[in-house]
């Protein structure tokens, strides 16, 4: 029975999706060397549901704490920023898993921010992977937020999995083991961040809004929830470095754009897997968001 299961689930799932994406071709995350957590990261806070070793970093949030987080040692004006991440199997709704890049305590209320975010779920539903641009953020909910949501064609809690942003002057790409499943080109100066940020990655519970709009809460009997990251990439230029620094590309054409392939392959995601476009939301503003 359980193979005769199988075997129906697989011919249930169209032949494209089934396959996987087709290939880009080129592969971002092997032009940046990996470096350990304690090499490039420190500590920001949960001190206590945080453990190291051997470089892989682990950060858990129950019911004694709000989590856990880290942030880089440096800032950066672009780069290619990865790491491989495993996520917490189960129930896992109203936790929010995410590595981001922001320069929130540079300028507090007047902030920019690029975001891969982990929305937990119910055992019965796939995670969803949020990616987020914005600039100048109150961080008092009125925030105009750039959300792209996606499902994953393959289960992020069964191992660990490249994710990635890649921001320059021109334009920011999010991967998934290195296809682009996004790409966000600078249209204009009001669109587009371009003050220095920091990396960052946490753990927290996010139980008002992550899953379902707050439908579903964080349940702690579920406890701990974790986060697990390894094989960090940090391929920046540093605020303040060499003028000289270029980040790297994200294409095998150049500093800017994609490759014929990468376009096939974001196109498959984007046809399959994506779950919401802020700009096909017909509730939003879109006088807000001009990039539309």
């Amino acid at each position: 029975m359980a193979l005769f299961l199988s075997l129906l689930l697989f011919f249930m799932i169209p032949s494209s999706q089934a396959q996987g994406p087709p290939s880009t071709g080129y592969y971002p995350s092997s032009k940046v060397a990996s470096t350990g957590f304690d090499q490039g990261f420190k500590n920001r806070w949960g001190p206590q549901h945080q453990s190291v070793d051997q470089g892989s970093l682990t950060i858990w949030l129950d019911k004694s704490s709000g989590g856990s987080g880290f942030k880089s040692l440096d800032a950066y004006q672009s780069g290619y920023f990865g790491v491989a991440v495993k996520l917490h199997p189960g129930y896992t709704a109203g936790v929010i898993t995410s590595y981001y890049l922001s320069n929130n305590e540079a300028h507090p209320g007047d902030h920019d921010e690029i975001d891969i975010e982990f929305l937990g779920t119910t055992p019965d539903k796939q995670y969803v992977l949020q990616t987020n641009v914005y600039m100048r953020g109150s961080g008092d909910g009125n925030i105009i937020g750039r959300e792209m949501k996606f499902h994953l064609w393959f289960d992020p809690t069964q191992d660990f999995h490249n994710y990635a942003i890649l921001w320059n002057p021109s334009e920011i790409i999010f991967f998934v083991v290195d296809v682009p499943i996004r790409r966000y080109p600078r249209k204009s100066d009001a669109t587009f961040p371009l003050r220095p940020m920091w990396v960052y990655g946490s753990i927290w519970d996010a139980s008002s809004w992550a899953t379902e709009g707050g439908k579903y809460k964080a349940d702690y009997s579920f406890q701990p929830f974790i986060g697990r990251y390894r094989d960090f990439k940090l391929g920046g230029c540093k605020e303040g470095g060499d003028a000289s620094c270029s980040p790297p590309w994200g294409s095998p054409l150049g500093p800017s754009g994609l490759s014929s392939q990468q376009y096939a392959s974001m196109e498959w995601v984007q046809k399959n897997y994506k779950v919401y476009d802020y700009c096909r939301d017909s509730g939003r503003d879109h006088t807000l968001t001009p990039e539309c």
